[in-house]
């Protein structure tokens, strides 16, 4: 039986009947699944008909169907000391027929069995692609809805479209509707960009009956608007003769040896780095069990043991109904691996590229494979080092390059690229480009777009907005008993003119150790050049004295901007602080709750506790198995530049070395270098070089008139 091609945008779908017939394009060495794999096709197949089996086939809507992942004792048992596999198993969440209460599932894949079972009331799980089709159709079949159109002079349905949205809180309504909010655009033809055409309503539908509740209209002075008529394409039949072709030659990037990283399933090793990748529907790409190959001290060692972006915040800045709602949990309330693109070479990535398929469900239990969802490839990354010795003018020069492990997920209007970067020095780095469509309004006649928005064309509002994303760290440094210190740069406290600062000039490093869970929670300090350092206290580095470190660079932390006390404040307890450290507990892995669609945020919700119920309880954290929780981001006020559709935009945050290594680690790095005779020959087309041979020679310093 063939997969479908047609339930999921575009993505196969596999059943139970059809499931067999899927091979794993990327198998270990054994064939034998990696503890922290994601579910293969057949896996969830399976866990499908388990469920269905054991509460006797009842109609139900599956929700989620993921890797359940072993406990982290029993994993590092297995990893670290050769103990026994850990059972493979699923996490499913599932509707029952008539309700709209979550009940979760724990199933042994291993044993073909459950192992537990459990209802939930007052929380409500992720969105799913099919329920964001739910709020579309629905909304266009609504009579109610037709008349709101036609009143501003839209009889044709087929031309209106509603992007899906969590609605946070509505107070109208409590637990007993899972609900969505449906903001409403009008497409000119079949490919018109529809953000160019907002509509002045949001509907409120309910997403399991299937029907709209509200009908939120903004109006102005009790007038109501045409959506703006000017077009603002960018697809390629639009631009046409715009495009200036001659402007920029090709630019090809080759790799005739082949990458440098091998791969056997789905554990990586590059430049002496090795981890294991591994994808799941709501974090996207995870990478754990990140090691490196010290050179000088000839051993493996351990860095992180896991990494995943664990949450995302997009909170608007127009308080005016509706706009207050708009506040998306990106990864909590939708899933990045639910939203995840199938990548294309040449367009996303470039270069020499290896493919990893990721594997979500469908709301029937199937197994749905995107294909490409990950994209493995290396980069030039610059210059590693470099010096010149300007008495004798040798040269060492080496380049660096990067290891890039990236997925792009669309999230209705926006696009965000996720970028997972190892480079030859040791360094970790998340960049994340922001690109894609704005979210934007209509503009009434005479209405000005500020203070809370910009007027981007005419008659187009696009909305102050935040984007802050939480990178969480399950650090390893050296070992899983981690502490971790504040770094502040401080002038000397000794006087001008006094004894040990005599010329005022002095300044150094003010250390803070972070020992309680209370005072883990900290915000950036540009005043300070803020950074915080993982170390080991239990291990010292013989070149410095020091315990080796990670050292946390987050310079691009914006504060969360939403009062204290106010919806999104309490929703997004976790955006409040750039760095939040946990003490380590089994099943703290979602900093906003493992619920967060129509979640009140409030403190000590037993079924959806967050992060700041985590810290409240003021537990040690000082030389213990700890958790950080990283904040980075940007605030946005929208340009022209940015429509009709963005020039990426990005944001990173970064773990360095610091004291982990005893030298420069990438001291095995050949020096870059190019033959001397054909410099020689093109010295009339310089206009200053300095090059040296392999074998170290004095090089050829130029200076070329031309």
């Amino acid at each position: 039986m063939a997969p479908d091609t047609n339930s999921i945008a575009g993505y196969a779908i596999y059943n139970s009947a059809a499931a067999a017939e899927y091979i794993d394009p990327n198998p270990t060495k054994n064939r034998v699944p990696h503890p922290l794999d994601q579910l293969s096709v057949q896996e969830v197949c399976a866990v499908t008909e388990l469920v269905k089996a054991n509460f006797g086939n009842v109609r139900m809507k599956f929700n989620t169907i993921t890797l359940h992942e072993p406990t982290k004792a029993s994993y590092l048992e297995f990893r670290d000391n050769h103990g026994r596999r850990p059972e493979r198993e699923a996490f499913v969440i599932v509707f029952l027929e008539g309700s709209c209460h979550v009940t979760e599932v724990i199933a042994s894949v291993t044993r073909r069995c459950i192992i537990s079972s459990r209802t939930l009331e007052d929380v409500m799980p992720i969105l799913t692609l099919e329920d964001l089709d739910i709020c579309e159709r629905v909304a266009r079949a609504d009579s109610r809805v037709l008349e709101v159109c036609k009143e501003i002079g839209i009889y044709n349905m087929d031309e209106v479209f509603f992007d899906g949205w969590a609605i946070g809180i509505d107070e109208r309504f409590g637990f007993d509707r899972r609900l969505q909010q449906g903001l409403a655009y009008w497409r000119s033809s079949k490919v018109d960009n529809q953000y160019a055409h907002p509509l002045d309503f949001v509907v409120v539908i309910d997403t399991e009956r299937e029907e709209v509740l509200r009908i939120d209209i903004k109006g102005h002075n009790g007038q109501r608007v045409l959506p703006p008529q000017a077009n603002h394409n960018f697809l390629p039949q639009f631009i046409g003769h715009d495009y200036l072709t001659n402007r920029l030659k090709p630019l090809n990037i080759t790799q005739p040896s082949g990458v440098s990283f091998t791969m056997d399933g789905n554990h990586l090793s590059w430049a002496g780095f090795h981890m294991h990748i591994g994808f799941n529907y709501r974090e996207g790409i995870v990478i754990s069990d990140v090691c490196v190959d010290d050179m000088h001290e000839k051993r493996r060692r351990m860095i992180f043991n896991r990494l995943s972006v664990a949450e995302m915040l997009v909170p608007y800045g127009n308080p005016e109904t509706p706009h207050h709602r708009k506040h998306a949990f990106d990864i909590g309330e939708y899933g990045m691996g639910f939203m995840t693109n199938p990548l294309k070479a040449g367009c996303d990535c470039k270069g020499a590229i290896k493919y990893l398929d990721a594997i979500i469900s469908t709301g029937k239990g199937e197994a749905a494979v995107v294909p490409n969802a990950v994209c493995i490839h290396e980069e030039d990354n610059g210059l590693l080092y470099k010096h010149t010795d300007y008495r004798d003018g040798t040269v060492v020069c080496a380049r660096d390059r990067k290891l890039v492990i990236s997925q792009i997920i669309t999230a209705s209007n926006y696009e965000y690229a996720f970028y997972h970067i190892f480079s030859l020095d040791g360094t970790y780095k998340l960049e994340v480009k922001l690109t894609g469509i704005l979210n934007v309004w209509p503009l009434y006649a005479g209405e000005s777009a500020g203070p809370y928005g910009s007027q981007v064309a005419k008659s187009l509002n696009a909305h102050n907005h935040q984007h802050i994303f939480c990178l969480r760290v399950d650090p390893a440094i050296d070992g899983n008993q981690n502490t971790v210190v504040q770094n502040d740069a401080v002038s000397s406290e000794i006087p001008v003119g006094q004894a040990g600062n005599l010329y005022g000039n002095g300044f150094y490093c003010k250390k803070t150790p972070i020992r309680s869970t209370r005072d883990g929670a900290c915000d950036y300090s540009h005043e300070t050049s803020r950074t915080w350092d993982i170390i080991n206290p239990n291990k010292i580095n013989a070149a410095s004295d020091k315990p080796p470190a990670y050292k946390i660079i987050s310079r691009e932390s914006p504060i969360l901007l939403s009062k204290p006390d106010s919806l999104i404040w309490r929703r997004a307890g976790f955006a409040r602080h750039t760095l939040w450290v946990t003490k380590y507990k089994e099943g703290q892995r979602y900093p906003a709750g493992d619920y967060v669609c129509q979640s009140t945020g409030h403190p000590g919700w037993p079924a959806n506790e967050t992060i700041v119920d985590w810290t409240a309880k003021d537990e040690n954290i000082e030389n213990e198995d700890i958790v950080c929780w990283l904040q980075f981001g940007l605030t946005h006020f929208p340009r022209t530049e940015d429509f009709p559709i963005m020039p990426a935009e990005p944001v990173s945050i970064m773990l360095r070395a610091s004291n982990f290594f005893e030298k420069n680690p990438a001291l095995w790095v050949p020096p870059t270098t190019v033959d001397v005779d054909r410099v020689s020959k093109d010295l009339n087309k310089c206009c200053g070089t300095s090059q040296v041979t392999a074998s170290g020679d004095r090089a050829i310093s130029t200076a070329c008139r031309l």
